[in-house]
């Protein structure tokens, strides 16, 4: 078990080292204070609460954080989990201090693994706090850094959803703030828990081969050092594996095994200064082969989280493929802990720069109008792929997801441009509207006083989710009678793909109950927001989809007439407690085999009937079953029996849910991953794909009633692509 005096030992040591004029009585007070405030809580390992601030401030040390950062890492869940306040900390240690332990509170209620609106309003929570004061994130990142480190304490479900979403929020968010370092072991250590299989694969090929691989890069090393110090340039060169998830990436995305394999090997060569980075470029490209196309010169133009590296990919002597990477000690430092390091080296105040956090005000203004799950999902693209950087007529810079056009390009500059844009010209040449622009692209856009505003199919041509907001945002301010026009042709469309009647929505007692389940006041708003794009017709039919098949089935069972297997609940059958069989009774049957119809899958909840089948006992079907429906034939009347569930225990039965999906890639991985998350026990579970971009996943398991149903189906629905389900029926 680790030990209070350990960790405050190593923390007191990396201060001393990294921050000698620190005021360690101050730091000192912080300690007891947090330690008095934790004193009966427990670490899921059984150790010491305070251990945690501890290795937190640790972490905001090593990053080159200030003082207040410290002080506020160390008091970090002093408001959220003690009784502490605001005002005491704020009295004890500085206004700062008290506001940073208050942000870091705000995000640490928010629950990003929640549904997409209540994650895009904790999202939005985080790009408050980043853009008021960025140390609140990143003591953040620093406070989910140690709970990762210390994942094998948790439940097997709590380290699949807290990896998961350190996937999805932390590590891309470490990388979009430069700080590659803590990336890496964020993204390897969550593979560790998200994918076992692979990454111990991974691991134990690097183990096996690592006499190889070090001789490989020693080799190298040697080479380029030696270059190097005979022409005088002090440096300082390394080689490593890239890192595992990396590896990992690299295998999903080219179908490839470990040892296929070639381009796992990266050397870094950090300089004194920025024409050194250049003539150390010119030896590298003497010494080996240059493959063309890969070389990129970040450096001129740095990416917006302030990385700055030359990039060049050649091939040694041996055929082998390796990056090397040169930069000076201070990019070093800015590659390493990115937004971070500028405390070191620019005395930061916690504040930024307007340059530095445009980025942030543009997710905050794309947040407008947007339809949740979309936003969530379109969020990665602007904020963490790659970027491709082009230039305007007068040089300057324009930092675009990788993969825009020129309509993406228009809107960065401004609304009114994109809204007025009627063509492009790119590096001085005519070009569509939908070229994919390219680094060091010269972009114009050609506007016009009588341009009629964008184009609807401009939504799918556009990459970045700022542009596609801002055409949003003008088709819902000018065009609203003709996006209640378009939605509403769309909306009556997917309708009828469903087989879903048009006259239901509009029941009075059916209509309120759908409306607030899509969120919206009346049918005409709905119809705008699909018009103008804010949600999607197959999205707003499949929200409501089992609200109005289950009102209808209810209309239909009211007309229908009395049948012997309608009993009233007060009957003698009813009330006879007869043996029961797999937790069903057949009335008027003492004891009999039951099986459950594969058809249909019933389980406890759904309404049931029987059928005598010929050496087999009752088969037991859902109600509802399509082979159900002739039990009014007289001439089967007498093989149908009732039956009903018994009051007993509950126990798993299986039964089966049909997803119905739009496709796209990985989406029975997340079905999987939801499902394990859930706790499900399944059985079976299967793809295919259909016509027109849809999927169908079919999933066979185990559950004790429809309730626990229902509930799982809701997740289920929760994924983004999945509009719809059914129970399964053959």
């Amino acid at each position: 078990m680790e030990t209070f005096e350990e960790h405050y030992s190593s923390m007191m040591d990396t201060i001393h080292r990294l921050m000698p004029s620190a005021d360690f009585a101050l730091i000192d007070k912080a300690v007891d204070y947090a330690n008095n405030k934790h004193i009966s809580q427990k670490r899921k390992d059984g150790s010491p609460y305070i251990i945690h601030p501890l290795a937190v401030a640790q972490i905001v040390t090593e990053m080159g954080l200030d003082m207040d950062a410290i002080l506020g890492a160390l008091l970090h869940d002093c408001i959220e989990d003690t009784d502490a306040s605001h005002e005491e900390i704020e009295k004890l240690f500085g206004s700062t201090v008290a506001e940073l332990v208050e942000g870091v509170t705000k995000l640490t209620r928010a629950d990003f693994s929640s549904r997409e609106q209540a994650q895009m309003e904790n999202l939005r929570k985080m790009f408050m706090a980043m853009s008021k004061d960025i140390r609140v994130v990143l003591i953040k990142i620093a406070d989910r850094l140690h709970n990762i480190r210390t994942m094998q304490y948790q439940s097997p479900a709590k380290q699949i959803s807290k990896c998961q979403e350190t996937m999805d929020i932390y590590a891309p968010l470490a990388h979009r703030l430069g700080m590659q370092k803590i990336k890496w072991e964020l993204e390897d250590t969550s593979l560790r828990y998200l994918a076992p299989k692979e990454y111990n694969e991974i691991t134990a090929y690097l183990q096996e081969h690592k006499e190889q691989d070090e001789s490989f890069m020693r080799t190298i090393q040697e080479k380029i050092t030696q270059r190097l110090t005979a022409m005088g340039i002090h440096n300082t060169t390394y080689g490593r594996i890239k890192h595992v998830y990396s590896i990992y990436r690299k295998m999903q995305s080219q179908g490839k095994t470990m040892d296929e394999l070639y381009d796992i090997y990266a050397f870094r060569v950090i300089v004194d200064s920025i024409p050194d980075c250049y003539n150390v470029l010119g030896h590298i490209h003497d010494l080996f082969n240059l493959i063309p196309g890969r070389f990129k010169d970040y450096i001129s133009t740095p990416k917006p989280n302030m990385y700055q590296s030359l990039h060049t990919t050649v091939i040694g002597s041996q055929g082998i493929p390796f990056e090397v990477q040169i930069r000076t000690w201070e990019m070093h430092e800015t590659a390493e802990y990115g937004i971070a390091a500028h405390w070191k080296y620019k005395q930061g105040t916690g504040s930024g720069s307007e340059k530095d956090f445009e980025w942030v005000r543009r997710l905050l203004e794309s947040q407008q109008d947007s339809d949740a799950e979309e936003y969530v999902q379109s969020l990665k693209i602007d904020m963490f792929d790659d970027e491709v950087f082009v230039f305007t007529p007068k040089g300057r810079i324009v930092s675009l997801p990788s993969g825009s056009t020129p309509i993406d390009f228009a809107y960065a500059i401004h609304s009114g441009v994109g809204n007025a844009m009627v063509g492009a010209k790119v590096n001085n040449r005519i070009a569509n509207i939908d070229t994919k622009l390219r680094n060091g692209d010269i972009v114009e856009v050609i506007t016009s006083k009588s341009a009629k505003g964008p184009s609807r199919d401009w939504l799918n041509i556009c990459q970045s989710n700022q542009a596609r907001t801002k055409i949003k945002q003008w088709f819902k301010k000018e065009k609203r009678d003709e996006n209640i026009i378009h939605g509403r042709a769309s909306f009556e469309s997917e309708m009828k793909r469903e087989n879903l009647p048009l006259t239901a929505i509009t029941e009075p007692e059916l209509e309120a109950q759908l409306l607030r389940k899509l969120s919206f006041d009346n049918w005409d708003d709905l119809y705008a927001a699909i018009g103008y794009g804010g949600l999607t017709a197959v999205k707003a039919v499949g929200r409501i989809r089992d609200d109005v098949n289950k009102a209808l089935k209810a209309q239909t069972a009211e007309k229908l007439p009395q049948s012997p297997l309608r009993l009233s609940p007060d009957s003698e059958a009813v009330r006879q407690n007869r043996h029961a069989v797999n937790g069903v009774i057949v009335e008027d049957i003492d004891s009999c085999m039951i099986k459950f119809a594969k058809c249909c899958t019933p389980v406890p909840g759904d309404a049931i009937v029987g059928f005598i089948t010929k050496g087999f006992g009752v088969s037991v079907h859902r109600a509802d079953c399509p082979n159900a429906k002739n039990r009014n034939d007289p001439s089967q009347a007498g093989r149908w029996v009732r039956v009903r569930w018994a009051n007993q225990e509950e126990q798993p039965f299986e039964t089966t849910l049909e997803l119905d999906c739009i496709t796209r890639d990985g989406l029975v991985l997340d079905v999987a991953q939801a499902l394990t998350t859930a706790r499900v026990r399944v059985k079976e579970l299967s793809g295919k794909d259909l016509p027109g971009g849809r999927s169908n996943i079919t999933i066979r398991f185990e559950v004790k009633n429809t309730a626990e149903l229902e509930a799982i189906r809701a997740k289920l629905l929760n994924i983004r692509d999945v509009t719809g389900s059914k129970r399964g029926q053959n």
